[in-house]
């Protein structure tokens, strides 16, 4: 046996450690904004790291979310543009990266470095002329041009991870299809996807935070109360020279839900994914 195979158990050992660890410090705020939102505002402000006792335990700030403002109605706009955007970013994104894994054609190189323009340039430098464009198409305060900024700010970071997990996938295989009479869409779809689940899961993760947590966009291209997401309702509890702390950490436990859902579900594929260029 090599090395190399005597010590990728004991690699992989240590690099789900670290991501266990890392994950337990990245959920302790996550923890201590949920304990804080059932406690009473001086309770909040006096002993923050201590869990709710039968003095400090209160549900005020959960009351409030649910009589001020529509804030299930932003729950659901928040879950619907994220879903969309997450959706439409894994199916642009995979085709996107089979036709450069797969297909050499003149401009291939160029054509993903194209696509990853995105990572290193922020869609946010073009907020004038996206909302110029959504104002133009009559898109402002509408979920779908929400949908289609998150989308396009997705893509970049799909292609360039995804083009090198379908590199590894055998051409053996995909052969074996086009043999059998497969069209290229049935090898993309049952042959190709089903062996880049981790790495699909993984982009949903990735993309699904920036989406949920983004307050820029939806106070820039949907502010009305119809379209306001989670993350834009919440601020209506946060004033100039008042905030109202009970009210805001309720709201924000109550938005942080989905994303520790959506993670605990794919946290296996998650890690798979993240870990097997590392132990190859």
């Amino acid at each position: 046996m090599s090395n190399k195979a005597r010590t990728s158990p004991i690699r992989t050992g240590a690099i789900h450690f670290a991501l266990i660890a890392y994950t337990i410090i990245a959920l302790f705020p996550v923890f201590l904004t949920i304990v804080n939102s059932f406690k009473s505002r001086n309770a909040i402000f006096r002993s923050p790291l201590q869990l709710p006792g039968p003095e400090s335990f209160s549900m005020i700030g959960y009351e409030t979310v649910l009589k001020q403002g529509n804030f299930i109605g932003y729950f659901g706009n928040s879950l619907t543009v994220t879903v969309l955007s997450i959706a439409l970013v894994l199916l642009f994104g995979a085709m996107a990266a089979f036709a450069l894994s797969e297909y050499r054609f003149k401009g291939n190189t160029l054509m993903g470095l194209y696509l990853s323009l995105g990572i290193m340039i922020p869609i946010r430098l073009g907020t004038v002329a996206i909302l110029q464009g959504m104002v133009a198409t009559g898109l402002v305060n509408t979920r779908t041009a929400l949908v289609l900024v998150y989308t396009a700010q997705g893509l970049p970071l799909a292609v360039f991870i995804l083009s090198e997990f379908m590199r590894t996938v055998s051409d053996d295989l995909k052969n074996a299809g086009r043999i059998d009479g497969l069209s290229e869409y049935a090898i993309f779809f049952r042959l190709v996807l089903p062996l880049v689940r981790p790495a699909m899961a993984t982009v949903a993760v990735f993309t699904m935070i920036p989406i949920w947590n983004d307050l820029w966009f939806p106070l820039i291209l949907a502010p009305a109360e119809a379209t306001k997401t989670v993350t834009l309702g919440s601020q209506i509890f946060i004033g100039q020279f008042v905030t109202d702390w009970n009210a805001v950490l309720s709201a924000l436990s109550l938005a942080i839900f989905p994303v520790l859902v959506l993670y605990m579900i794919f946290s296996r594929q998650l890690i798979r994914g993240i870990t097997s260029g590392a132990v190859k």
